[in-house]
């Protein structure tokens, strides 16, 4: 198995790295940003809980961008009207076989990954937690494989949206929280589902570029179901409800105003709105997934700045 992951030569490697895809891990590690930021804020920052939270959850992107480029090949949603980049299964570069055995390696460095950083975070105490976090465990390595790949993807059915708003946001913010805080504040939903709105956003300007393929290939994205422009409407109102969540936290919590230090990413949010809006072309659009996924990050560090400060 490891020989799969293990490149013989640099056009391998390359292959593989590029099959990662590493622009979509500071997305992956700002639900962890701000879960330790929060935490950090409520003086409970656990730096050893924070860098294994941070390490699986980039085992598990990694595993999710596998399993999609194997999904979609398989599927048919990566054709020649595929707009995007060539992936590494739809090019030959990687071979089906391997690239299931590359995600069986990720899927298990993703389970002893967090494994350990349950026990750091818990030890033997609290069973029930325990388990309960183990069990989102299991359910975040079945999404990441199922989103399109397996025999019912349930990305194929419009219900990528959702996941990533969960995942991306809710799950990775609220957990990162909780163990390292041992309590869940009902105020901390607001920015886990504003940066679930950001990381939506993100997924739905991608959807929105491969709307054609993914029709062709029976792929039923929220883009898809809407139609281009109607879909472009939804982005404007994933990034306003996620900066109005960030804006009512800061104001049910307000004790400082470097809490409004997150604003100062406002321009950068409109950029992306308005281009996406603006822009008709698919390939156009492939910039703004990058320039969306750095502007999240932006006001993760800002926002979580002005929490500590």
């Amino acid at each position: 198995m490891a020989s799969a992951v293990s490149p013989a030569n640099p056009s391998r490697a390359k292959a593989w790295v590029s099959a990662f895809r590493p622009r979509t891990l500071p997305l992956a590690l700002a639900s962890i940003l701000m879960g330790a930021f929060l935490a950090a804020a409520n003086h409970s920052f656990n730096g050893l809980v924070v860098g294994l939270a941070a390490l699986t959850t980039v085992l598990l992107q990694i595993l999710s961008n596998l399993a999609n480029d194997y999904g979609d090949s398989q599927n048919g949603a990566d054709s020649v009207h595929r707009e995007g980049p060539q992936r590494a299964v739809q090019s030959g570069a990687i071979t089906p076989v391997q690239m299931k055995q590359g995600m069986g390696v990720f899927g298990l460095l993703s389970l002893i990954s967090g494994l350990c950083l349950l026990w750091a975070a818990l030890g033997t105490s609290g069973a029930w937690i325990f388990l309960t976090f183990f069990v989102l465990g299991l359910s975040a390595i079945w999404a990441a494989v199922n989103y399109t790949a397996g025999s019912k993807p349930y990305g194929y059915a419009g219900l990528g949206d959702l996941s990533v708003f969960i995942f991306f946001g809710m799950v990775g913010v609220c957990g990162t929280y909780y163990l390292q805080t041992r309590a869940l504040p009902l105020t901390v939903l607001l920015p886990a589902a504003g940066l679930g709105c950001f990381a939506t956003a993100v997924l739905n300007v991608n959807n929105i570029r491969d709307i054609r393929s993914d029709e062709l290939a029976g792929k039923i994205t929220i883009p898809v179901r809407l139609g281009p422009q109607p879909a472009r409407g939804y982005h404007w109102l994933l990034l306003l409800l996620g900066f109005g969540c960030a804006s009512i936290y800061v104001a049910a919590t307000y004790h400082s105003p470097w809490q409004w230090l997150f604003v100062l990413a406002a321009p950068l949010l409109v950029f992306n709105g308005l281009q996406v809006w603006r822009r008709q072309d698919s390939m156009q659009l492939d910039p703004l997934l990058k320039q969306m996924a750095l502007s999240t990050l932006v006001f993760v560090l800002l926002f979580g700045l002005g929490q500590i400060l």
